[in-house]
């Protein structure tokens, strides 16, 4: 499997790291962030070739967080995750340039695959 930088972010930690442990398992080691602040920590630390975001988090939500990476790492590929199935958070991540939109609990080999679409298109 090819290598990607991963960079998980959501505020329910128990999920962020399940699906960590899970990428892991699959060959994809992901770093871990449980809040906007970290996100963007890790981000200007070492710009991911994936960031998997969480939409709705205390603080500063997931469409800021996307706005801010783009604005820095224009690069930098984001799939937007969300327990809520908002058609308005959609459009409007896609309008801020994430590359993909899923609701959660999205299944294992979905979001793998689409981590790897999305570090494809990040290198195309």
């Amino acid at each position: 499997m090819e290598a990607v930088d991963v960079l998980l972010v959501d505020d329910e930690v128990e999920a962020l790291e399940l699906y960590g442990k899970r990428l892991a398992r699959r060959g994809i080691p992901a770093r871990l962030a449980r809040n906007a602040e970290e996100a963007l920590a890790e981000v200007a630390s070492r710009p991911p070739d994936v960031v998997v975001l969480d939409v709705r988090m205390p603080g500063m939500d997931g469409l800021t967080v996307l706005a801010e990476i783009k604005r820095r790492h224009p690069g930098v590929q984001v799939i937007m995750l969300t327990g809520h199935a908002s058609v308005e958070a959609a459009v409007q991540g896609m309008e801020l340039g994430a590359f993909d939109y899923l609701v959660k609990p999205v299944a294992l080999e979905d979001l793998l695959q689409k981590i790897l679409d999305a570090a494809r298109a990040g290198r195309g």
